[in-house]
């Protein structure tokens, strides 16, 4: 047995046994990772660069593609590092870095999701009010409400799980350093005392996401009162990805994190945390700005202005 003061690292989950699958893993993580970290981009300098995008919902998915690079980029890199290099190690204070940030980014984003539900519904169901509510000032509150409350969440998650003494050995079983793979190497008393820290975060997931239903709920209402069928068909084409994206978060965070220990799988639980931790932030920005005609726009010149300036730049050396 060991404990904690006496683990210098852990050993993370090898994805493959063999070398070629190990490769296999690296360029699909590298493909994803970049598509992501593209399209993230993207979003983030259109937003900032293009003053017909300075609203309170592009404000808001400009935050959203911040913590969508940052969460991916807590574990991704680290996972392909190791199958690229053959190792499963990753340091002590490393892990609990990335515990405390993947929590801190994730926490803040699902946060902030139920921040654009808010933004949705006042904009649709309250148009009238919409400048009194969503005002610069409110929008910069909300936001750093989101980003305030991620960090206090990870804060109190990260510091109650590294004070749980561990006595099942160092080898944690997922491609990152997860907090309920880690309190399985925590004495069996010690495990308990992390369950409600679980729990409170788990209502407050829950309470978001019922906040988030029913704001689509009424937008919905107020959507199949639009005379125009295409009106309709735009807003459910709109809001039903993003409930499809929350629900597949919630759900598999919940699973991940309150099944009981006995009824782990090493192949589910890398499924589920996949499915939570990469899957989002590559395809949020599909789903929530990429389809905005206003988005594709300002991509549009800024891209051309680009290409212009350097077709310019060309000419005066000519």
């Amino acid at each position: 047995m060991s404990n904690s003061s006496s683990i210098t690292e852990f050993l993370l989950l090898a994805f493959a046994g063999t070398r070629k699958l190990q490769i296999l893993h690296f360029w699909l993580f590298l493909g994803i990772y970049l598509a992501a970290l593209l399209a993230n981009s993207l979003i983030i300098t259109a937003v900032a660069c293009d003053h017909r995008l300075h609203t309170p919902m592009y404000f808001f998915l400009l935050n959203l593609s911040l913590l969508d690079l940052g969460s991916i980029s807590t574990t991704v890199p680290k996972a392909m590092a190791n199958s690229l290099w053959d190792t499963r190690a990753i340091s002590y204070a490393g892990c609990a870095a990335q515990v405390f940030l993947f929590v801190f980014l994730m926490s803040a984003e699902y946060f902030l999701l139920t921040v654009v539900a808010y933004d949705r519904y006042v904009a649709i169901c309250k148009p009238l009010h919409y400048g009194t509510l969503l005002g610069s000032r409110a929008c910069a509150h909300m936001a750093a409400a989101a980003w305030g409350t991620g960090f206090l969440y990870a804060v109190l998650h990260t510091a109650n799980t590294f004070s749980v003494p561990l006595c099942q050995g160092n080898a944690v079983d997922q491609f990152f350093c997860e907090i309920p793979q880690i309190l399985k190497l925590a004495c069996t008393d010690a495990y308990l005392r992390d369950v409600g820290v679980l729990v409170v975060g788990v209502c407050l997931a829950v309470g978001c996401f019922v906040f988030i239903v029913l704001s689509y709920g009424q937008i919905f209402r107020a959507v199949l009162r639009i005379p125009s069928e295409q009106g309709q068909h735009k807003a459910f084409s709109t809001c039903l990805p993003h409930l499809a994206v929350i629900s597949l978060v919630i759900s598999t965070a919940v699973f991940s994190y309150l099944k009981p220990p006995s009824t782990s799988s090493p192949s589910l639980d890398l499924v589920m945390a996949v499915l939570y931790s990469v899957v989002p932030p590559a395809l949020n920005p599909l789903i929530y700005s990429m389809r905005n005609h206003e988005i594709k726009d300002a991509l549009r010149k800024l891209i051309t202005g680009y290409f212009s300036e350097g077709k310019n730049c060309m000419l005066s050396f000519a």
